[in-house]
């Protein structure tokens, strides 16, 4: 019995967890959606710049490296 309680009971302890996760969870409203989407959209165009300019950076230094043999 001890087998099959040690196999049952973390799955019993992860449905109630979710249970309790999902009843937590609501819908955003139009204000807080607004803010999460402007705040994401402001991440991926850092990014954007950041790899543009990392990107920017190491071309030509491996035209250097590469050019050089």
């Amino acid at each position: 019995m001890d087998a099959i309680d040690s196999v049952f009971d973390p799955l019993r302890e992860f449905s109630k967890d979710s249970y309790r996760l999902v009843k937590r969870c609501h819908k955003p409203d139009r204000k807080e959606f607004t803010k999460v989407a402007f705040r994401t959209a402001i991440g991926f165009v850092v990014m954007g710049f950041v790899g543009f300019f990392v990107k920017l950076i190491f071309i030509p230094i491996n035209n250097i490296i590469v050019g050089a043999t």
